[in-house]
């Protein structure tokens, strides 16, 4: 009688890609995960006032300048992200 082994590597090859491909698909999630986004701390008028004229008066090419416009960008997206 002659063995099959030969003839099931390539199934069994097969079923391991096809399985592995699968999986990676299931770890993919559409669903949002609550907590993700970062809550964005709200400024009053007066404290908003302040700082604008804090920035004003930085020097032009600042790096606090660069930071702060970073800073903006950053907080516009977790509002986007908590507020879809």
């Amino acid at each position: 009688m002659k063995s099959s082994a030969k003839c099931s590597r390539p199934r069994l090859a097969a079923l391991v890609i096809v399985t592995s491909l699968l999986s990676a698909c299931a770890t993919v999630s559409s669903e949002r995960v609550a907590g993700v986004c970062p809550p964005v701390v709200e400024y009053d008028a007066g404290f908003l006032a302040k700082a604008a004229e804090e920035v004003q008066a930085l020097s032009e090419g600042s790096a606090l300048n660069e930071i702060l416009s970073d800073y903006a960008v950053m907080r516009e997206q977790a509002r986007a992200c908590n507020f879809p």
